[in-house]
């Protein structure tokens, strides 16, 4: 490979790269970016972004948008939790914390109630 091609390549990588880090930091493992009283979010998720390191649904409640974070595949999976059933269209409730910051429209779900059963990812957060 050319010298040129190399770095169009690894130009290409860096942009891809910045623009995936606000994503990303949503995504981070951990709780810190929460807050610590229990809230619940009811809508339809409008967008499904699934796999490692979370699954991301974009969930329309009212007149808001929401960014809500799911389990890893295994943890979803572990719950009894599917791909399918997160699916655009899907009304649902999902149980957790909000961002600390209560501008950021942002939460991330322990607990996910579809067609009024629940499917608990987190069993030992209470």
């Amino acid at each position: 490979m050319s010298l040129q091609r190399r770095r169009l390549l690894a130009a290409g990588l860096a942009t891809l790269a910045l623009t995936a880090l606000p994503r990303l930091a949503l995504a981070h493992h951990g709780w810190r970016w929460t807050d610590t009283g229990e809230f619940e979010l009811s809508g339809i998720i409008t967008a499904a972004e699934l796999g490692n390191p979370h699954g991301l649904l974009t969930v329309q409640a009212g007149d808001e948008v929401w960014t809500a974070e799911v389990g890893q595949p295994w943890r979803n999976e572990a719950a009894g939790l599917t791909d399918a059933m997160l699916a655009p269209g899907t009304e649902v409730i999902l149980r957790g914390h909000r961002a600390a910051d209560a501008a950021r429209l942002v939460m991330k779900a322990e607990r996910v109630i579809i067609a009024g059963r629940l499917y608990d990812l987190y069993p030992d957060r209470s």
